[in-house]
């Protein structure tokens, strides 16, 4: 029965709140960096939209290990991809200046691909070498000033709740701007809502932020030394992942 009066309740009132502060939220975000604001309208407005969310389907929160993230220091953050809810608890409870690594079609969402691309996060082109190329260099760009990127390394959501391998991009910018890489373990937001689901439910969610991990420089040796690293984030990320994910 609660089942039933909770679909009620996101489908009648959850998702039509939630719509508006959605373009809200865009609206404020793009006016405000396009009138030279976008230190704090890139990243405030849309932590408050993403508590919103969380709060508007009703999911307790619970975070561990912000004490690992250093005030005014760039990180490159990487994390496993449960579900959408993902966004919603990394830019909510995070607590860190953050630019997104997107996937290029989410340009193409009226009114927020445009709020993203003025708050300078980046929509990555993997149709060639030479755009995503393009995409890492701009990525780097935008890692100033205590900015930090946040980076899903398996690309997209998983379709099972068990976290697949995880992709190299996110580390060859931390190796090239000798950037330290902070894993993060999401659980919790595949029960929330599972890749190919419109229906959401309230489900505790947990952000476990791992120590940081320093790449060295011998890391540029190549492709071999970028795997350990890749490896050992991943292995970091797993180990904390509640048992019916692993």
């Amino acid at each position: 029965m609660l089942h039933v009066l909770f679909k009620v309740y996101f489908r009648l009132i959850a998702m039509p709140v939630f719509a508006v502060i959605t373009i809200l939220t865009a609206s404020i975000v793009a006016a405000g960096c396009i009138l030279g604001g976008e230190r704090f309208f890139s990243y405030y407005p849309g932590m408050l939209w993403a508590r919103i969310a969380c709060i508007l389907t009703l999911c307790p929160v619970k975070i561990k290990g912000r004490e690992n993230i250093k005030k005014g220091q760039s990180f490159v953050f990487v994390s496993n991809h449960q579900g959408a809810y993902d966004i919603f608890l990394i830019y909510g409870y995070l607590g860190a200046p953050i630019k997104w690594m997107m996937k290029k079609g989410l340009a193409k969402i009226p009114l927020v691909g445009f709020a993203c691309r003025m708050a300078g996060f980046t929509f990555v082109d993997t149709s060639s070498a030479r755009s995503a190329q393009k995409s890492v260099r701009e990525a780097e760009r935008n890692l100033q000033h205590g900015r930090s990127l946040i980076v899903f390394p398996e690309g997209s959501r998983t379709p099972d709740g068990h976290m697949h391998r995880f992709k190299r991009g996110a580390y060859q910018i931390a190796v090239d701007q000798q950037l330290p890489i902070i894993p993060i373990t999401l659980n919790g937001p595949y029960k929330v809502l599972p890749i190919g689901s419109w229906d959401a439910y309230p489900h505790r969610m947990e952000m476990i932020i791992h120590p940081p991990v320093m790449p060295h420089k011998k890391e540029n040796d190549g492709k071999e030394q970028l795997q350990k690293l890749v490896d050992t984030t991943q292995k970091t990320i797993y180990s904390m992942l509640w048992d019916e994910f692993k």
